[in-house]
């Protein structure tokens, strides 16, 4: 991803994390149009804050948005990430992606008390785009948040500067 693309994708993350940032609960569940392309704004977003921004996938386990070699022992399986998710003393972010029902009774108690959670430092866990039975079990403690983050804007180079063209 080239310099300019990388801000562009910054700037169109930057809305939607301010609005997890501010939701009600612990646990939120955006749904995007584009879930490959989200982490990629995120990742960007990330990098160019310095946010504490963090991506669980089931196959790679819990690993940096900020730092692409930055991934955590212990936290490949659910319940391990989990419980990271729960004990950290920092602000964090934990994007969620392919976590899927059945869930063991352990690690839905355990998303249910991080949606409940009030520390003194701000979290949020983040499911992206989960399957429809996972939301409705999760509806009544989780914030619902939709994402459109199709391209309708598109930079362009004209005379040596860059236009929003869309």
């Amino acid at each position: 991803m080239n310099r300019v693309t990388s801000e562009a994708a910054a700037q169109a993350g930057t809305d939607a994390f301010a609005r997890i940032l501010d939701a009600p609960s612990g646990l939120v569940i955006l749904d995007c149009v584009d879930v490959r392309a989200s982490v990629l704004e995120f990742r960007a977003l990330a990098r160019r804050t310095g946010q504490a921004v963090y991506l669980w996938e089931p196959e790679i386990g819990m690993s940096s948005l900020r730092d692409t070699h930055g991934r955590f022992p212990d936290c490949q399986r659910l319940g391990g990430a989990l419980r990271f998710m729960r004990q950290s003393m920092h602000f964090g972010v934990y994007f969620m992606l392919g976590l899927a029902l059945p869930l063991s009774a352990a690690d839905a108690a355990v998303l249910r008390q991080l949606a409940r959670t009030q520390t003194a430092h701000l979290r949020r866990v983040v499911l992206l785009s989960p399957p429809a039975a996972l939301r409705e079990y999760l509806t009544d403690v989780a914030a619902c948040l939709r994402y459109d983050n199709t391209p309708g804007r598109h930079l362009r180079m004209r005379d040596g500067r860059w236009l929003v063209e869309g």
